[in-house]
């Protein structure tokens, strides 16, 4: 294998959300880390859908560092930043944020990872907490309705019949009655309640 291959190297991650923005100021701050490649784009961070972040990721490889300006080029979301820095850490590649001072590969770089995933937890549960907050009061105030209820189709009987008999298998009832199995299987539960 070529040397040049192995050789372990320096990643930089630039990016800004439109393409009125200039990314020069990003390169001129990493710069000093001596980069062997960047992956420059400009998208919006909203998600991790992005073709050059995608292929930052695959193009990485064991001892490989990623730098960035700062982690808001990288995700938007707490939640975004763990799944980057877990995926790199998968394969064995540390990241490195100039403006906050972060290495993956440190003691305090591992500690604020471990930090970032229990705040995101706690978003997490505060986010599921409010929701569940708020289907009770709507559920009070009989503005709540939960999910719509599912008819049984005309030729369920028949389909039915045909199923509980052997005749056709779970997947071709689905299929016949245009219903998903959960529903199909709620719908069999419903019947031997009744019989």
């Amino acid at each position: 294998m070529d040397k040049e291959e192995t050789k372990v190297q320096n990643v930089a991650y630039i990016r800004v959300s439109t393409l009125e923005q200039n990314t020069e100021s990003q390169f001129e701050i990493l710069e000093p880390y001596k980069i062997d490649k960047y992956f420059e784009e400009k998208v919006s961070g909203k998600n991790t859908d992005r073709p050059k972040l995608l292929e930052m990721i695959d193009y990485v490889r064991n001892g490989d560092t990623v730098y960035v300006k700062d982690f808001s080029r990288l995700a938007r979301s707490t939640k975004d930043l763990l799944w980057i820095i877990e995926k790199l850490e998968e394969k064995g590649v540390k990241l490195i944020s100039h403006k906050e001072n972060f290495d993956t590969s440190t003691p305090a770089g591992k500690l604020m990872v471990t930090m970032l995933g229990a705040i995101y937890e706690f978003e997490r549960a505060n986010l599921l907490e409010r929701q569940k907050d708020g289907i009770a009061v709507a559920k009070k105030e009989g503005k709540y309705k939960g999910r719509k209820k599912i008819d049984k189709p005309a030729n369920w009987h028949e389909v039915y019949s045909d199923w509980s008999c052997r005749k056709i298998t779970a997947k071709k009832a689905c299929e016949l009655l245009k219903l998903k199995t959960n529903t199909f299987y709620n719908f069999v539960k419903e019947e031997r309640e009744v019989a």
